[in-house]
């Protein structure tokens, strides 16, 4: 089943941009009207969630979105969301300095961050260690590659909490509250757990505590910026100055995998204020030092990061 919902998918994201249009205000319809329509749009602000917020209030102009506002957005992000209508903003009851000093840092994925969790705290079962070092009765499930073993004796704390204290919990109380259920902008081609999501579930999770719908889910970059090219969509600034990614600033999930310059480096060129507390007020040079990754060394500028990522930006 699972490689024919994975040849589905390849399918899909092969298709014209106008047949995706279509095919997601049909899922975006579908969801309205099983929720009678109260539902509401996540939106960060992002490329992503702004093509989103665009495909439904089409259909449907009264829906809000909901940002939430974590503290690690870029500004250009938080003054984008103040030129949309209709936002309702929610606040965590934390900072990200307070849980990476009481929880730890997110570092590498949340699976792995979760097991070196597990493996650095004291009240850890010898089962729960043994399920993490060498998997349990269902094979590798849950098991930590050796590569990463070493971090259980990191410097610090490392753990997978941020999504869930910064972003879920308000999230989830917003729909505790109001019974509204999501519509986010989420895309297979984000990642390796997003793409076997959708493998496994394609656009609607029913399941989760807050249910969604990811209408974008068989969408692919190119055809987020061929969307906001051809409607003319306003965005945030910050794509305009060589940043590709615009989710939690400070967060290191990933990092390893970025080529030089990373996200961090591009920092350092297009916001230095917010690079030097990073590096200095959140200790990330410590964790990236751990992590074996080396600052960049090589001239960097706004210039020559657009160039990099103009396949993406235009």
């Amino acid at each position: 089943m699972d490689k024919l919902q994975s040849k589905t998918l390849q399918t899909r994201q092969k298709y014209p941009l106008d047949l995706k249009v279509d095919m997601s205000l049909n899922r975006i319809r579908f969801w309205y009207n099983k929720y009678g329509g109260n539902v509401y749009v996540a939106f960060s602000g992002g490329k992503d969630s702004t093509v989103l917020l665009h495909l439904v209030r089409k259909l449907y102009p009264e829906v809000p979105a909901v940002f939430v506002n974590t503290g690690l957005e870029y500004p250009e992000i938080n003054q984008f969301v103040k030129t949309i209508d209709n936002v309702v903003e929610l606040r965590p009851t934390m900072t990200f300095k307070k849980v990476i000093e009481t929880k730890g840092y997110p570092v590498i994925s949340k699976k792995v961050a979760r097991g070196l969790r597990a493996l650095q705290s004291l009240g850890t079962s010898a089962r729960e260690r043994n399920k993490v070092l060498y998997g349990d009765e269902r094979g590798s499930y849950g098991k930590l590659p050796k590569k990463w073993r070493y971090l259980e004796k990191a410097p610090f704390k490392i753990s997978e909490k941020c999504c869930e204290i910064l972003k879920l919990r308000p999230a989830n109380k917003y729909y505790k509250q109001t019974g509204r259920t999501a519509y986010i902008g989420t895309m297979a081609c984000d990642s390796d757990f997003r793409r076997m999501t959708y493998i496994k579930h394609g656009c609607y999770l029913t399941e989760r505590k807050i249910p969604t719908c990811t209408p974008l889910g068989f969408w692919l970059q190119k055809d987020i910026w061929a969307y906001i090219n051809k409607n003319k969509l306003s965005y945030a600034k910050v794509y305009d100055m060589g940043v590709s990614h615009t989710g939690c600033i400070f967060c290191c999930f990933g990092i390893h995998m970025e080529s030089s310059p990373n996200r961090f480096d591009c920092m350092k060129v297009t916001h230095p204020k917010l690079y030097k507390y990073c590096m200095n007020n959140l200790n990330i040079r410590k964790v990236l030092k751990t992590l074996n990754i080396n600052e960049y060394n090589g001239l960097l500028s706004i210039e020559n990061m657009i160039k990099q990522n103009s396949h993406e930006t235009r």
